[in-house]
């Protein structure tokens, strides 16, 4: 079939040979493919970069950009790898795993040098989880809800880092990575009980329900302790608003659900920056 790509070949079971006469499309090498990952990396790298718009701030978060687009060209390497298989798709793949490398090296090496804090808490902390995100991505697995979570809250650790390598104190720099981990957990359990609702089986909204209080109360108890702005609470509530909502009415198809997704997570971030603003 014309513009079948190298991956669904090689996924499909296509002979060797017929593999290695596809030319690579570069674009679906280069670039992710699910544009729900740009909002969960945007989302702590605005938010940074609203509280705390410093040199450091923009390093960081040309490294998490790095990061991001890696994950990508690394998935089809390492998968490649695992079923140990070469195809002209993993050498391009490598190519763009070195550039997007090389990028995300320079933002940390430009922190190192201008940071006012220790960003590489939260970078460290961060590790284990996107460790379980590259595994699955290795494995082919990571539709799961653990992978999934993993690499959401992973990338959230770039908000954090831009808040302590400008100067800020451990604890409310920990706290803006709890609303994003609070979102990112909330709303990941509602996207897939809504694309099953999709599917035709049950939605599990007990489950959902259950996690979207939860989250209210761990980021409630985060500003009772002083390190979350109370904004940052209504924002995860905003969220569970939503969920009642999404789950109360009629399915909506895949694309609306993402795009209502990307807006929500805007208004956290926005609601929370605006939280550390006015200091409420």
């Amino acid at each position: 079939m014309a513009g079948r790509n190298v991956e669904t070949e090689s996924m499909q079971g296509e002979p060797r040979r017929s593999v290695a006469r596809t030319r690579p499309r570069v674009r679906s090498i280069a670039l992710p493919t699910e544009h729900g990952g740009w909002g969960l990396t945007l989302e702590p790298i605005i938010l940074g970069l609203l509280v705390a718009a410093t040199a450091t701030a923009w390093e960081i978060s040309a490294a998490a950009v790095g990061v991001f687009l890696a994950r990508r060209p690394v998935k089809l390497v390492t998968t490649d790898l695992v079923r140990r298989r070469w195809y002209p798709r993993t050498t391009v793949a490598l190519l763009f795993s070195a550039l997007y490398g090389a990028v995300a090296l320079a933002g940390i090496a430009g922190a190192l040098v201008t940071a006012d804090g220790p960003f590489w808490i939260p970078v460290v902390a961060a590790l284990p989880l996107a460790l379980v995100a590259l595994r699955a991505d290795a494995r082919t697995e990571s539709r799961g809800l653990v992978p999934e979570l993993s690499g959401a809250i992973a990338m959230g650790a770039a908000a954090p880092a831009i808040a302590l390598g400008s100067g800020w104190e451990l604890g409310p720099a920990l706290g803006l990575w709890l609303v994003l981990a609070a979102r990112d957990l909330a709303s990941i359990v509602l996207v897939r009980g809504q694309i099953r609702r999709l599917h035709g089986r049950a939605a599990g909204t007990k489950t959902i329900s259950a996690v979207h209080v939860g989250s209210v109360v761990v980021v409630g108890i985060g500003a009772a302790l002083g390190v979350v702005p109370w904004l940052g609470v209504a924002a995860i509530g905003l969220v569970g608003v939503v969920a009642v909502i999404s789950m109360s009415t009629p399915v909506a198809p895949a694309r609306v659900i993402g795009w209502t997704q990307m807006g929500l997570g805007l208004a956290v971030v926005l609601l929370t920056a605006a939280g550390v603003h006015l200091g409420i």
